[in-house]
């Protein structure tokens, strides 16, 4: 299994621990902030972004079993998801998005912090979301679910602080069911002269130093500059999706490409 720059790039450098356990204790310290922060460094517009994504889970191709001369067979029946995984759910804003454009899809939101999960829980029972979202601890490369469970995953902004992105990716694929849909969410670097300088300016000084008046915080905002920039984005990432096992892969560019979106199917 390859390992990524992007693999080895924590929050805390000088601590002992491994990368998924400082990317927990990162967001556990500031998500009492996190919604704002996002708001504002983003300028709204990450609420578009997470709009695209859920577009591409209106139909998703769920296994059905028809009667054809006396015999059962497997065909694919485009429809709206029963059943979202939504991975690395932080304070459960797609989750909640979800309830709004897939009615009748049921939602479980998993996470490795649980300071993040404590601030969405709180959001779904303002909503009275509950019967339609579930949120666990659950860590991206040992999903506690079994084999082809859900009919679409999400992950919004969430691949980046996979410890390791291969398997990350192949325990999804593993839950996901015959004909699902993987659409990931992810930061990239724009392409145009000028609008890359502008945004990795952006990156290496507004957002660490926001991110310290508001959260007290550096550290978390100073590794978004940093595993934005180490992250295999665009047609490097189809090909580790690719890799993994993930079929009709495909990236769009969102926002002069500073998002991208990234769809795969089983």
């Amino acid at each position: 299994m390859a390992n990524y720059s992007h693999d080895r790039i924590v929050p805390f450098k000088d601590s002992q621990l491994g990368k998924k356990q400082q990317v927990a204790a990162m967001f556990d310290k500031i998500a009492f902030r996190y919604d704002f922060l996002n708001r504002f460094l983003s300028g709204g517009i990450d609420i578009y972004w997470r709009r695209r994504a859920i577009r591409e889970l209106r139909k998703v191709n769920t296994t059905t079993n028809t009667i054809q001369s006396g015999a059962p067979s497997a065909t694919a029946a485009p429809k709206q998801p029963g059943t979202v995984l939504d991975v690395a759910t932080g304070t459960a804003d797609m989750a909640i998005m979800m309830t709004r454009y897939l009615p009748a899809s049921q939602i479980t939101g998993i996470d490795i912090s649980t300071g993040m999960l404590d601030i969405g829980r709180q959001k779904i029972a303002r909503l009275g979301l509950q019967e339609k979202i579930t949120l666990q601890t659950g860590d991206s490369e040992s999903i506690h679910f079994p084999d082809n469970h859900f009919d679409a995953i999400t992950v919004a902004f969430g691949v980046r602080n996979f410890e390791n992105l291969e398997q990350g990716l192949r325990e999804m694929l593993r839950v996901l069911k015959p004909g699902g849909k993987l659409v990931i969410l992810e930061f990239s670097r724009p392409k145009l002269p000028g609008v890359r300088q502008i945004y990795d300016l952006y990156l290496r000084l507004v957002a660490p130093n926001i991110g310290k008046m508001v959260s007290s915080n550096r550290e978390a905002y100073q590794y978004l500059n940093d595993s934005v920039k180490a992250f295999p984005e665009g047609d490097n990432f189809i090909r580790i999706m690719d890799t993994t096992g993930y079929k009709n892969t495909r990236v769009q560019g969102l926002s002069l490409c500073i998002c991208s979106l990234y769809t795969g199917e089983k």
